[in-house]
């Protein structure tokens, strides 16, 4: 867990990672992440981006987000994710309580 130093984290916080894997080697992973930023807005706080090697040039963006503990925000974040132009689909890697 890489969280920066001047963030300030709250008990009952959660980190949650997610992967997104995009339609294709050609879709620019850039517009990708100043899309989820646009989206969680408000919702989450995005820890930090990076991106994992799958095959063949294609390469997953990873999104780290922190957000309040309540029931069902990782699946509502998900969602939200999966709307995305030129992502075909996302899945929770990891959940961690901070």
């Amino acid at each position: 867990m890489d969280l920066k130093a001047h963030e300030v984290i709250n008990m009952g916080d959660v980190l949650i990672t997610y992967k997104i894997m995009p339609d294709g080697v050609d879709v620019d992973l850039e517009t990708i992440k100043n899309a989820v930023k646009e989206k969680l807005e408000g919702i989450a706080k995005i820890n930090d981006f990076s991106e994992e090697p799958i095959a063949f040039g294609l390469k997953a963006l990873i999104v780290r987000v922190i957000v309040k503990d309540e029931g069902g925000i990782t699946d509502k974040i998900e969602n939200m994710l999966s709307e995305i132009d030129n992502v075909q689909g996302v899945m929770v890697s990891e959940v961690t309580l901070i």
